[in-house]
């Protein structure tokens, strides 16, 4: 199946290449506007880019929005993970001003709604979560956005998501679970 993928972030587009690899995952085309993340919720997001892209396009899509929610910041920063230093912050800056607002072991969980528009008009949403915790100082150079500093409870070698292999990162991750629950949807249609 051809899926467009409705982001400009390489990062995500490489990690869904690799996760729905049986499918070819294209990139939004440059002229296609995506929409601002304006939802209250990680799927509210997903799904307004993935209609966005698939009124423009007609093609099947899928979108994500994903992020971390820190329980001890009442569940910041959320929606706004990619913003959370502020609009433009970059990775490491969004990383510093969140470390420094919580003590090291902080409890933390990764989310990530996956949406799904066809070109059939169908809808499906589907989200995946990885809990951790988070370290005091960044450790590891893969991956991207908070994963130096985040230690998923499902691996137990001490190690960040950034110091994780791309496959081990993609057994535990919240966009590896739910990628995997979009395939497992897609093998019953």
């Amino acid at each position: 199946m051809r899926l467009l993928l409705a982001t400009r972030n390489p990062h995500k587009l490489r990690e869904f290449s690799l996760l729905l690899s049986e499918h070819t995952i294209e990139p939004v085309p440059p002229e296609i506007d995506l929409p601002p993340e304006t939802g209250m919720t990680f799927a509210e997001n997903a799904l307004a880019k993935a209609r966005a892209v698939a009124a423009a396009t007609g093609a099947d899509v899928i979108a994500d929005d994903s992020g971390i929610q820190v329980p001890s910041l009442g569940g910041a920063p959320g929606v706004r993970s990619a913003r959370f230093a502020g609009e433009g912050a970059t990775d490491e800056e969004n990383l510093e001003h969140l470390l420094a607002q919580v003590s090291d072991g902080a409890e933390a969980e990764y989310v990530c709604a996956l949406a799904f528009v066809g070109s059939g008009g169908v809808e499906q949403l589907f989200e995946g979560r990885c809990r951790g915790v988070l370290t005091a100082a960044p450790r590891g150079s893969g991956g991207f956005g908070y994963d130096p500093a985040f230690l998923p409870v499902d691996d137990h070698t001490d190690r960040t998501m950034a110091e994780l292999e791309p496959r081990e990162k993609d057994a535990i991750s919240h966009r590896g679970r739910a990628a995997r629950e979009f395939l497992a949807w897609l093998a019953t249609r």
